[in-house]
């Protein structure tokens, strides 16, 4: 990862979080960069290994968002950790994590605005029904409006709550409670029939994680 696409993530984070979060980006392998809080700081150094059981080591394994408590076992003390992988042609390169010094409750807006033509719409996170890339922008898709957040996808994920919303695709993120059905696709992938009639597919590379996480 370049240091000119670390900058990137941090000006595009940077507003989201509050003060006492620490910020930790990696790749695969290392930490490529830490920001520490006052509040909580695992004394991480660019350099360091992703060290197993972490929350960043979490996101890589499994490629997708985790939310997790992380006992002091790991880094000498507790904390409440954040993860994203950093997903590039559905590979992926690295992770974002914040770190906090307890479960944040809540921090962060439950509206997400999207554009429509010249005009700013904001749309409760329960209100959505999916989330699509869509030229380098995301497209919003709730039952009565659809329009743009200048986001990209996996930007997006870091702040939709877990317990409602799961990847699926590398171009899909889903509002779990606005699944229909759930059909058997081919090579062990399935379809999802939203309650808009939408058909949205679950690759093979999610397909494990989905049903672990929805349990069947």
């Amino acid at each position: 990862m370049e240091p000119k696409q670390i900058e990137e993530i941090m000006d595009i984070i940077k507003d989201f979080f509050p003060e006492n979060t620490s910020i930790a980006i990696s790749d695969t392998n290392e930490y490529l960069y830490y920001q520490p809080s006052k509040k909580v700081d695992l004394k991480i150094k660019p350099g360091d290994p992703v060290k197993e059981g972490s929350a960043a080591h979490k996101a890589l394994t499994y490629g997708q968002k985790i939310n997790t408590y992380i006992e002091s076992d790991v880094f000498g003390v507790p904390y409440y950790g954040m993860s994203i992988p950093l997903i590039e042609e559905g590979e992926t390169k690295g992770a974002v994590t914040a770190i906090f010094p307890q479960k944040p409750s809540p921090f962060l807006t439950n509206y997400i605005t999207i554009k429509i033509d010249d005009c700013w719409y904001p749309i409760k996170h329960n209100q959505v029904i999916y989330l699509e890339t869509q030229l380098r922008k995301t497209f919003v898709k709730t039952m009565n409006r659809e329009g743009y957040h200048r986001l990209n996808l996996s930007d997006l994920e870091l702040f939709l709550a877990p317990d409602s919303f799961i990847r699926c695709h590398r171009s899909y993120i889903v509002n779990i409670d606005f699944i229909e059905e759930i059909q058997p696709d081919s090579h062990s992938t399935f379809l999802l029939i939203m309650k808009d009639g939408t058909r949205i597919p679950v690759s093979q590379r999610y397909a494990s994680y989905f049903r672990r996480s929805l349990g069947f």
